[in-house]
């Protein structure tokens, strides 16, 4: 297999932070320089069908583009530790908590970064009010997640999950524009730390 991986986009790293937990090291890793336009060359669109990273090549020829999606097919082939759950109750809270991670958090925090950091105009047309309202969007959802680890010390689970990952990467992609943590989210700040002491926290950038 071979991941296409950009060391400068986020979802990348959410794959990376995957492998990394997993212990993955038998997928080659080709670097796609989005600055340059690797990632819209004809090869790679034929490849992998958008001009998105992460993909992943499978020995077969088939690519998967979507990093939770890769992170899913990594699961059922690598499925320890186990990220995506145990059984019907723990996987459909795990994705509710995923889906709410990604929509709420990650989502509106890269619109932000795309829109707001001058370095990423060269690729794309900044509108600075979708920056500001995403990020706005993002700081009132803080408050359902530090609710939540006010509970618990991982966002959907007893451990280690895709929704702590995706949850934590678009926050920490954001530091870009400078977005922090307000004070209040005790729980947020001390379960941030602790994804940011695991090993795989490194695998990622």
């Amino acid at each position: 297999m071979r991941l296409f991986d950009s060391r400068r986009a986020p979802n990348p790293r959410r794959v990376r932070w995957v492998m990394a937990e997993k212990g993955i090291d038998d997928i080659e890793i080709v670097e796609i320089d989005v600055f340059k336009g690797e990632h819209r060359t004809p090869e790679y669109l034929a490849r992998a069908g958008l001009g998105n990273v992460p993909a992943l090549e499978l020995d077969d020829g088939t690519t998967i583009t979507e990093s939770v999606a890769i992170c899913r097919y990594l699961e059922s082939v690598y499925p320890e530790p186990n990220l995506f759950g145990r059984d019907a109750k723990e996987t459909a809270v795990i994705e509710m908590w995923a889906r709410r991670a990604e929509m709420l958090l990650a989502t509106p925090l890269m619109l932000a970064v795309r829109h707001g950091h001058p370095a990423l105009a060269a690729l794309e047309t900044q509108v600075p009010a979708i920056a500001e309202s995403n990020g706005a969007g993002a700081t009132r959802a803080l408050k359902v997640f530090d609710r939540r680890l006010g509970e618990s010390d991982f966002i959907a689970a007893d451990r280690v999950t895709i929704a702590d990952i995706l949850a934590f990467t678009g926050i920490d992609f954001a530091r870009m524009i400078r977005f922090r943590l307000p004070e209040e989210f005790a729980n947020m700040a001390r379960w941030a730390e602790a994804m940011r002491a695991r090993p795989a926290a490194s695998a990622g950038v």
